[in-house]
């Protein structure tokens, strides 16, 4: 196929191995920004020490699900880790999707009572063998408000030494306004450990863009500085909308036959990018067709290359 043709010339023009700014958390792509690790230290220490509660927020891409993977990748032998992805479950569900992520099968008979029973039970069992619980919510700020009572609830479970579970919650700063409110104040009181996750300054950008390239497989620069510094102003430091910016403006130069990225590219990968478009710019229809003409030349060039090779 065309598209498979032109994202083989896409890498082999740059010399990448893979696509160095895909918006999946892939973990083999992790950098260790100081924000990041100082949030897995906060992570790893509160954990180590038992505490009930720890919370880690940050605006919309700024890498929670990247560390929540990381965190989860790097869990200590003796941790039994629970990952619920989609938080927007009643406390019923709450309570079997827990379950499930230990390993409880039952008959949808029992109610929620028994349900209880058996996570106790669970739990019990698993801290006489020495393991900890540690039970991971990602979107946090998802939870419906019984359900997030259903979630300290849990977390009542305890024998004299310790608590049975521990809980991590990574969200939106619309999760720290929720538990502000007075009907939380049960809750915000056990959240023991909090982490408030930043946006990249220009030396992070820098540091982060080309870490990435190198992992992908390539050591020459393939921005420009003025190019980074755009992608800086861009993206104010937002991981995910740095992926967006530098992977447009790689398609950009590849469509040029361009081995660097400069600041021209990125300026029209800005303009193309919703959420930049919301702080700086309106996009024009022209610059739309700039875009998809790029594409389509290389696409063309893709088709013609592959006719030479058969």
């Amino acid at each position: 196929m065309v598209s498979e043709e032109l994202i083989m010339l896409y890498l082999r023009h740059f010399g990448l191995q893979q696509t160095p700014f895909s918006l999946t958390p892939n973990t083999a792509f992790y950098v260790d920004l100081p924000q990041h690790h100082e949030a897995l230290e906060v992570l790893t220490t509160a954990l180590d020490v038992g505490e009930g509660f720890i919370k880690v927020t940050g605006e919309v891409g700024t890498g929670k699900t990247m560390l929540c993977r990381k965190l989860m990748n790097e869990a200590a032998d003796d941790w039994v880790i629970a990952y619920i992805p989609d938080p927007y479950l009643s406390p019923l569900e709450l309570r079997w999707a827990f379950a499930a992520e230990l390993g409880l099968k039952q008959a949808d008979m029992i109610d929620n009572q028994q349900l209880v029973q058996l996570l106790q039970h669970r739990l019990v069992a698993l801290a006489a063998e020495g393991k900890r619980v540690v039970l991971i919510i990602d979107e946090a700020q998802a939870l419906p408000d019984d359900t997030l009572e259903a979630l300290r609830l849990l977390t009542n479970l305890e024998t004299e030494q310790r608590k049975l579970l521990q809980v991590v919650l990574f969200g939106q700063p619309e999760l720290d306004k929720r538990l502000a409110s007075y009907k939380f104040r049960q809750l915000r009181q056990r959240v023991s450990f909090s982490y408030l996750l930043r946006g990249m300054t220009y030396d992070e950008v820098q540091a982060y863009v080309n870490t990435r390239s190198e992992i992908a497989g390539v050591r020459q620069p393939l921005f420009s500085t003025g190019a980074l510094k755009a992608i800086w102003k861009y993206s104010r430091g937002i991981p995910r909308l740095v992926n967006v910016l530098s992977h447009k403006g790689l398609m950009l130069a590849f469509g040029e036959n361009k081995l660097q990225v400069d600041t021209k590219h990125l300026r029209y990968a800005a303009k193309d990018t919703e959420d930049v478009q919301q702080h700086s710019y309106v996009l024009s229809d022209v610059l739309r067709g700039l875009l998809v003409s790029v594409l389509v030349g290389a696409a063309a060039a893709a088709w013609y290359f592959r006719e030479l090779w058969i």
